[in-house]
């Protein structure tokens, strides 16, 4: 037989040049219906809090330390900051002002204008003598301090000197209150007259979420398996489940 003639090669079009898309990840386009979140390389820090969070999961976490997963709840929460907010200390500029007005009128010998009486008091020193002190009427702290040994030991504290506290989301709303950016603990010594009675309610909630409660200096946290952990565990239990009914059998037959 005849070789058939061979193609001639075809030559690029100038004006219109092939331009084929590749369709492979990390190609020309995205791949329809497809979640490529696993294929994107994160900063390192996004790398490491996923990872810190993955290992509080599986190890064993001490309750010393898991006690801080038992946040306040979102409603109550609310509250205490609506109260606290009340409280929040002067900024640099108004207490300079302050100071101002109060050298022009002790001039003037007119009255001088009052510093705020009750104010929240933050700094994990000043906070910690306070309520060694007892003279703290209610303790917030936030359970998303790093280090966890900076405030790991202030629950135990509040208990033994029966100061009531809190554990709260999060540093940075706390840091708000006090005009930082961030505050591990905040606290507050006393209140106005006319929210002593809502004081009291917190007082009681505190003591009976916090102190009082004893699951949350027993109750251990982690041990969480991942997925495939989970399934290859099941497998052998059912497996393990067959192997004692087939014995069970054995021994009636």
């Amino acid at each position: 037989k005849g070789k058939a003639p061979a193609k001639a090669p075809t030559k690029a079009d100038p004006l219109f040049p092939s331009t084929p898309r590749n369709q492979r990840i990390g190609g020309s386009i995205r791949a329809r219906g497809r979640d490529l979140s696993r294929f994107v390389k994160w900063p390192k820090y996004v790398r490491v809090q996923r990872q810190r969070a993955v290992l509080y999961k599986r190890l064993k976490v001490p309750p010393a330390i898991n006690q801080f997963t038992s946040t306040l709840g979102k409603n109550e929460a609310a509250t205490v900051f609506k109260l606290f907010a009340k409280y929040r200390p002067e900024t640099a500029a108004v207490r300079k002002q302050r100071i101002k007005e109060t050298a022009a009128a002790t001039a003037n010998k007119t009255k001088a204008p009052e510093k705020p009486k009750n104010e929240i008091q933050f700094g994990l020193r000043h906070v910690s003598y306070l309520i060694e002190q007892k003279q703290a009427d209610l303790v917030l702290i936030a359970n998303d301090v790093n280090p966890i040994e900076c405030v790991v030991w202030l629950p135990a504290l509040c208990r033994k000197m029966d100061v009531p506290f809190m554990i709260v989301k999060d540093k940075g709303r706390l840091g708000a209150l006090v005009h930082q950016r961030t505050a591990a603990v905040v606290c507050l010594t006393n209140v106005n007259k006319q929210d002593m009675s809502q004081m009291e309610l917190l007082k009681n909630l505190a003591t009976e979420k916090y102190n009082n409660n004893t699951q949350l200096v027993r109750k251990w946290g982690g041990g969480i398996m991942g997925l495939k952990t989970q399934a290859k565990l099941d497998k052998r239990a059912k497996e393990m489940a067959i192997e004692e009914q087939k014995k069970i059998a054995s021994t009636f037959n």
